[in-house]
């Protein structure tokens, strides 16, 4: 029986990386990166049966793999931060290299050259990992993937002891407080945050996000208008201030905060899907009905974000997420599926 429990764990832990993975990469990202194996790996069978052993077909299963791992690369790299995705590229870029050039140059070879370059691969996530980054902060992310919140506050608070004035250490515990529901925490680190740097937009931005998740509007209107002045050019705090607008019934204002979002290009599906809901729901409640139909047609067009956004919140650790935005996806999906609205959801 003891083999049939390892395998039924090990599918349990399969299944959940692959959610993770799936949530990391969004809908339409990770829908590529599996046609993408599924071509290659195709076509490598294929020349196998038909090529058997043969140089040529040995080389062209070289190239498909080549494909797929600098597809893939793109498709994952591109959801990085900056500094993740040169990580990456450090990790990434010599496998590919040692692969496609000893490969295309001794193909008689090829399976040792391409068991150096995963090789490097696996290497080098070790070696790169220990590149930058405070222990404190290792042992925090590795808490924090064990959602033991705890361990992960504990060891930002060591941080915090050792350098009390660097306003990143509060906004990483800050986000931990979020995801552990403590709000009251996380306001106290945001508005030291603010304490620190009074002309951080970044620290403003996050203390109206605490403050509008527990539903004290006006306080996070404050803070999100101060971030809108020192970030004009930044679409998320337009959309913040817009989102806050729309709970406070403020439609004129939540209109222009919202346009100006969409004017500085909102980057993904899913926060265009609320922006144009919120439009929606301003016009319709100022009786602005062309207005309000040209927003629902736009939202109908992001039924990827509605996705994306199915998928995030069916995340354990996305509570803090389902009790400010459930109801707001709930009512898109409706509009999307064109089913009734219910007169309190406007």
């Amino acid at each position: 029986m003891r083999p049939r429990y390892g395998a039924f764990a090990l599918w349990i832990l399969s299944s959940i990386m692959l959610k993770r993975f799936q949530i990391f990469l969004g809908p339409r990202r990770f829908r590529a990166f599996v046609a993408l194996l599924a071509l290659t790996g195709l076509g490598s069978l294929a020349l196998n049966a038909v090529g058997g052993r043969s140089g040529l077909a040995t080389s062209l299963q070289t190239a498909l793999l080549l494909v797929f791992l600098g597809g893939g690369a793109w498709l994952i790299m591109g959801r990085l931060p900056g500094e993740e995705r040169k990580r990456w590229l450090a990790v990434i870029l010599p496998s590919i290299a040692v692969m496609a050039v000893g490969s295309l140059a001794v193909p008689a070879l090829s399976g040792a050259f391409i068991g150096a370059g995963l090789g490097w691969i696996v290497a080098g996530i070790f070696i790169f990992r220990n590149i930058g980054g405070p222990k404190n902060y290792k042992t925090a992310v590795r808490a924090m993937r064990k959602k033991d919140y705890g361990g992960a506050i504990a060891a930002m608070n060591a941080q915090i002891e050792q350098q009390p004035t660097r306003s990143e250490h509060y906004r990483f515990r800050a986000e931990l407080q979020r995801l552990s529901g403590n709000m009251k925490s996380a306001r106290r680190d945001y508005r030291k945050m603010v304490e620190l740097e009074p002309d951080s937009a970044v620290a403003h931005n996050g203390l109206a996000e605490v403050e509008l998740q527990a539903g004290r509007y006006r306080e996070a209107r404050s803070a999100a208008q101060k971030a809108r002045e020192l970030a004009p050019d930044e679409w998320v705090a337009a959309y913040n201030l817009g989102m806050i607008d729309d709970r406070l019934r403020d439609g004129d204002e939540a209109i222009r905060n919202l346009t100006t979002a969409l004017e500085l290009d909102v980057p993904d599906s899913r926060h265009r899907l609320l922006t144009q809901l919120y439009l929606w729901r301003a016009h319709r409640r100022l009786n602005n009905n062309g207005a309000a139909e040209s927003a629902l047609a736009a939202l109908r067009k992001e039924r990827a974000g509605l996705e994306e956004w199915q998928l995030i919140m069916s995340a354990d650790e996305a509570q803090a997420l389902r009790d400010v935005l459930s109801d707001d996806v709930e009512l898109a999906r409706r509009l999307i599926e064109r089913e009734p609205v219910a007169e309190k959801q406007l």
